[in-house]
């Protein structure tokens, strides 16, 4: 039979080890939680302004050591800029091929995800007085028509969209990115432009919206992903995390994004 003394010894000593397992757990548990800090630099397309500023809104709530700033223009002009050495963490693109060449350049960390899709509409002015009701008015050298840039997405859509309907654009004006396209056709300086559902959406009453027809329509895919040189990893990590989670997936939904393919 053990003596007394050796059993109360024996429950101290399993005491304390209970006691430096707790520690252990608490102190894992603290650093696993404190989470990434400092400044995030996301390099996006230009259609995605208003739903990742909301997500990044969202973001600096749940990582509040965080501060995200965020980078819109063309996905080609992204695309240079990273491959040039400019500083992000984060880069979402528009289209896969502007992606694969930041890849093929060696640009990214890992794999990058689809995280959206979205399709194409075309916008004119509120009250549309031109009477722009499809793609065949592309062809129409009276009328003042925009698209993008033929190397930003929304321009290789767009161009896309009108082959595939049979239509020889006419364009009066060829523009960085979707956005600068959008505030021309708002402001009323041009009678129709090929943008992104969502862009017609995020305009509100400055602009109408006309549908084309699912047979000319091209669908658009998102990637996203964590950039080789990125300064803070951990939080571009998180970042594209909290984008493709059910909280970043519904805010991009709300912007009128779909669901990746």
């Amino acid at each position: 039979m053990r003596h007394p003394s050796f059993r109360a010894a024996a429950a101290l000593v399993a005491l304390a080890g209970l006691l430096a397992g707790c520690g252990d757990d608490e102190d894992a548990g603290s650093q696993g939680g404190s989470g990434p800090d400092g400044s995030l630099t996301v390099f996006a397309a230009a259609s995605l302004t208003d739903a990742f500023d909301e997500l990044g809104a969202a973001f600096e709530d749940t990582h509040p050591g965080v501060s995200v700033t965020f980078s819109y223009e063309g996905s080609a002009s992204l695309r240079d800029q990273i491959l040039a050495g400019a500083p992000a963490d984060v880069f979402a693109s528009a289209n896969l091929p502007t992606m694969e060449a930041v890849v093929d350049g060696g640009g990214v960390d890992g794999e990058p995800e689809i995280f959206a899709t979205n399709e194409l509409a075309i916008a004119v002015p509120a009250g549309n007085e031109a009477g722009i009701d499809g793609l065949d008015d592309f062809s129409d050298e009276s009328l003042l028509i925009g698209l993008c840039d033929e190397e930003v997405p929304c321009g290789e859509f767009g161009r896309r969209a009108l082959a595939n309907a049979g239509v020889t654009p006419a364009p009066d004006t060829n523009e960085p990115d979707v956005r600068s396209l959008l505030d021309k056709v708002a402001s009323g300086d041009l009678d129709a432009g090929v943008v992104y559902v969502t862009d017609v959406e995020a305009a509100g009453d400055a602009v109408e919206g006309i549908a084309i027809p699912a047979e000319h329509n091209v669908a658009a895919e998102y990637p996203i992903a964590t950039l080789a040189t990125a300064e803070n990893a951990e939080a571009a990590e998180a970042f594209v995390d909290f984008v493709l989670s059910d909280a970043g997936q519904d805010v991009l939904r709300a912007h009128g994004f779909g669901p990746p393919s």
